[in-house]
C-alpha cells in the first residue's frame, strides 16, 4: 500500500448484522479502514446508489423458502428466510457486511502492483467483480454481498475493475450507474437485441428498467415500457416509445406476438402473459422478480413458439467497460430522483420500496 498521508484509521459506514429487518441495518463511526491487498486500490466514496439486490439480501429473499415479491418482507424480513441459502449467489454471507453495489469515488490509495499514479482517479467500480474468482466462466461477486462495498466513507476493490470515468456528471449521478445500467445492458447484451426490434420492459421506472429503456433506445430498438400511469411522462421522455399502465392487460394495448423481446424484473402473476406477446422465435431476459419469484409456466408455450430464456445474472466482461464508454461519448443519462444522506439509509429503503419515485435513489457519503 503507498504511503498516502492523512487517512484515518476508522471510518463511518453501515453495517448489515445479519438478514431481517431494517434493525440489521446499523450505522457506525468505528469500522476499521480497508487495507488494499495487492491488486486492489483504496477509494475514498462520495455517493452510493440504492439497489434492490441490497434489500433482497438484508431481508434473505434470495432463500428459496421465500416465495413472495420483495415489497412483502421489504421493511421487516421474512420468517421463512434460510441463511444457508439466504444471499444471491447462495453462498451463506459473513457478517457483518458493508453492502453498496454503487460505488463512485476517487482512489486515495493503491496496494502492491498498481500504479500510484492512479490516486486521484474518479472511478467507478464494477458491481459483478470477477477478479476475486479468477475470471471463471459464470462466477462472479457482487461488491457489497460477497465482499465489502460502497455504504461506507472508504472501499477497496480490485484495480483492473476500478474504471476511471472522465465526463461532466456529479459523483451522485455517476453513482446511479453500475448496478441498474450493467443489469439492464447485460440483458439486452444476452438477448441480442438488434436495431428495429420491439423490446417490452417491465418496472419500467425503476432503476432498471429506465436505464434499459435508455440502453434499448440506443442500440436503435422501439421499446414499450410497463409502468404506473403517473410515471408515463418520465419514461416517455427518457425515450420510451409507448407506456402501458401497471395492472391493464397487455393485449389491450399490444397484438399477441408482436414483442421480439421482454426485459423483465418483474415476474410474478404478469409473466404469462408477456410471453402472449412475444412472437415465435421471440426472446425473453430476466434478472428480478420484485413482483414474485414463482410464476405458472405452460411448457407448451415455451417449446410450440420456439421460445428462448435467459437469465441474467452473470455479465460478459465487455458489458461494464462499455457502460463506461457510454457515459463518455455522452449517449446516456442518469436519472437519479433522490439523494440522502448515508446516515439515512433506512429512510432511502423505505421511500426506495415505497415506489412512488421513479428513477435511482443515491445516498450521499460524508466526506
Amino acid at each position: 500500500m503507498t504511503d498516502i498521508p492523512k487517512l484515518p484509521d476508522r471510518m463511518m459506514g453501515v453495517w448489515l448484522t445479519g438478514h431481517g429487518g431494517f434493525e440489521k441495518l446499523e450505522v457506525r463511526s468505528d469500522i476499521p479502514l480497508p487495507v488494499p491487498a495487492a491488486g486492489e486500490v483504496l477509494i475514498k466514496v462520495a455517493a452510493a446508489g440504492i439497489n434492490n439486490t441490497d434489500i433482497n439480501t438484508r431481508i434473505g429473499w434470495y432463500s428459496k423458502g421465500v416465495s413472495d415479491g420483495t415489497a412483502a418482507g421489504g421493511a421487516a424480513g421474512f420468517q421463512t428466510s434460510n441463511d444457508v441459502d439466504a444471499s444471491w449467489s447462495g453462498t451463506p454471507l459473513a457478517f457483518p457486511r458493508i453492502q453498496g453495489a454503487d460505488c463512485c469515488g476517487r482512489i486515495v490509495a493503491v496496494g502492491e502492483g498498481v500504479s500510484p499514479d492512479r490516486v486521484g482517479e474518479r472511478v467507478l467500480v464494477r458491481n459483478m467483480l470477477r477478479s476475486y474468482v479468477d475470471y471463471r466462466p459464470w462466477e462472479c461477486w457482487t461488491f457489497g454481498s460477497e465482499c465489502d462495498g460502497a455504504f461506507a466513507q472508504y472501499a477497496k476493490a480490485p484495480a483492473r475493475e476500478t474504471y476511471r470515468v472522465e465526463c461532466a456528471w456529479s459523483d451522485v449521478e455517476l453513482a446511479s450507474i453500475p448496478c441498474a445500467y450493467s443489469t439492464a445492458e447485460g440483458m439486452l447484451h444476452r438477448a441480442r437485441v438488434e436495431e428495429g426490434e420491439h423490446v417490452l420492459i417491465t418496472g419500467a421506472s425503476g432503476g432498471v428498467g429506465s436505464a434499459a429503456i435508455q440502453l434499448a433506445k440506443r442500440r436503435g430498438a422501439r421499446v414499450t415500457a410497463i409502468a404506473g400511469k403517473a410515471k408515463a411522462p418520465r419514461l416517455l421522455d427518457l425515450g420510451a416509445d409507448a407506456v402501458i399502465p401497471r395492472g391493464e392487460p397487455l393485449t389491450d394495448h399490444l397484438d399477441r406476438e408482436s414483442v421480439d423481446v421482454v426485459i423483465d424484473v418483474v415476474a410474478g402473476p404478469g409473466f404469462g402473459e408477456l410471453l402472449d406477446v412475444l412472437k415465435r422465435g421471440g426472446r425473453y431476459a430476466v434478472a428480478g422478480a420484485i413482483a414474485g419469484p414463482l410464476v405458472e409456466l405452460d411448457v407448451r408455450t415455451l417449446y410450440l413458439k420456439d421460445l428462448t430464456f435467459h437469465g441474467c445474472t452473470f455479465q460478459d466482461d465487455e458489458v461494464f467497460e462499455n457502460l463506461i464508454s457510454y457515459i463518455e461519448r455522452g449517449e446516456i443519462r442518469p436519472n437519479v430522483s433522490n439523494t440522502y444522506p448515508l446516515e439515512r439509509i433506512v429512510d432511502a429503503q423505505e421511500e426506495f420500496l415505497s415506489k412512488g419515485t421513479g428513477g435511482k435513489l443515491v445516498l450521499v457519503v460524508p466526506q
